[in-house]
């Protein structure tokens, strides 16, 4: 199967979407249309946004390559995952806690107290329809996360139009050329580093 390379800009970087904590990235929420096409041995490239306040655009935040994937009712109970249902008063790694939803034996979902609520702690329908809308969840063991902290991706992969992975607008760019995936996976090995290595941007901005 042809591998493919899923590049998009993290618009709020805060540890949740994705989530880089206890040794898997996950992505559970948002991005329902790439939960639903990503397999096992395809990237995700997460860059920094260009918003006024943020100036972080073609910076690397995150990259993974899909391990594996579950569905969200299996998230919900494997053992592995459960350190990632939110505790918003604990601690930031828990507050940015992605393992939000609880199948109900009724049919629908409970949304946890977390990130994609309301301000009051109350269930968010928005974010509820546009979650599960896709019941699938992204697991990665081999990815580095960056946040706030990231390099500049190298010039190749941003100027030439063949290659390039800084995608600048909403939605996400998909490149599926092997030759540009194998620089690409050349470029992340050389940076000597995997799991996370750096604080998400909403972390950094809130200590200053």
């Amino acid at each position: 199967m042809q591998r493919r390379l899923f590049c998009y800009v993290v618009r709020f970087d805060s540890g949740f979407a994705p989530n880089p904590f206890f040794g898997y990235c996950t992505l559970a929420t948002c991005k329902p249309r790439i939960r639903r096409s990503a397999v096992v041995g395809d990237w995700l490239l997460g860059t920094g946004s260009n918003a006024r306040g943020i100036r972080r655009g073609g910076r690397l935040v995150y990259a993974m390559c899909v391990t594996e994937t579950v569905s969200t009712r299996q998230y919900w109970r494997d053992l592995r995952f459960q350190r990632k249902k939110p505790d918003l008063f604990y601690n930031w790694i828990a507050a940015a806690g992605d393992n939000i939803y609880e199948p109900l034996a009724s049919g629908g979902w409970r949304q946890l107290n977390s990130y994609h609520s309301m301000c009051d702690g109350f269930r968010n329908d928005r974010h509820v329809v546009r979650d599960t809308s896709v019941e699938r969840v992204l697991i990665s063991e081999n990815f580095v996360y960056f946040g706030g902290e990231g390099p500049r991706l190298p010039p190749q992969f941003c100027d030439a139009k063949e290659m390039n992975l800084v995608h600048k607008h909403r939605n996400y760019r998909t490149v599926k050329q092997e030759e540009s995936i194998v620089q690409f996976e050349r470029w992340i090995d050389s940076l000597g580093v995997k799991g996370f290595q750096g604080k998400p941007w909403d972390w950094l901005e809130r200590r200053k």
